[in-house]
C-alpha cells in the first residue's frame, strides 16, 4: 500500500493522505477547490470545481491513472444549485470513461468550500 499526499496542510491537520494505492485501486479522498501551493480558494464554484480536478488529476497520476480510470466518483455540495454549473467541466474530465456517480447536498467543513470530489479508480 502507497500514500500520496498533495502538500495540503489539512492532510497533517486531520490526519489523512489525499490518495492510497491498493494494488489496482486507488482511493483519493474528498478534495476541493483548495490550491494547495497557496493555500487560497476561489469563491466561485466552477473556479473551485475547476481546482478541484487539477487536485485530483494530480493525485491520479502520481499513482499512475488518469480520469479514464475512475470507476465511482461522489461529489458534495452545499448548495444543489450550483451543480449544473459543474457539468461542462465535469463532462470533460469524465465524459470519455463515464464512471458511477452520486451527488449529495451537505455541510462541508469549511463554508467557503462549494463543492468536494471524491473518487475512486482501478488503473491497470
Amino acid at each position: 500500500m502507497r500514500r500520496i499526499h498533495s502538500g495540503s496542510r489539512f492532510e497533517a491537520d486531520v490526519g489523512y493522505a489525499r490518495a492510497v494505492v491498493s494494488g489496482a485501486w486507488v482511493f483519493v479522498s474528498g478534495t476541493t477547490g483548495f490550491d494547495y501551493a497557496t493555500m487560497t480558494i476561489a469563491d466561485d464554484v466552477v473556479a473551485q470545481c475547476r481546482q478541484a480536478l487539477r487536485n485530483i488529476e494530480s493525485a491520479l497520476a502520481e499513482a499512475g491513472a488518469g480520469f479514464q480510470h475512475v470507476v465511482r466518483v461522489c461529489y458534495l455540495l452545499p448548495d444543489a444549485a450550483d451543480f449544473p454549473l459543474c457539468w461542462p467541466l465535469l463532462r470533460e474530465a469524465f465524459g470519455a470513461a463515464p464512471p458511477a456517480a452520486t451527488m449529495m447536498v451537505v455541510g462541508l467543513a469549511d463554508p467557503r468550500i462549494r463543492i468536494e470530489i471524491e473518487v475512486t479508480a482501478l488503473h491497470d
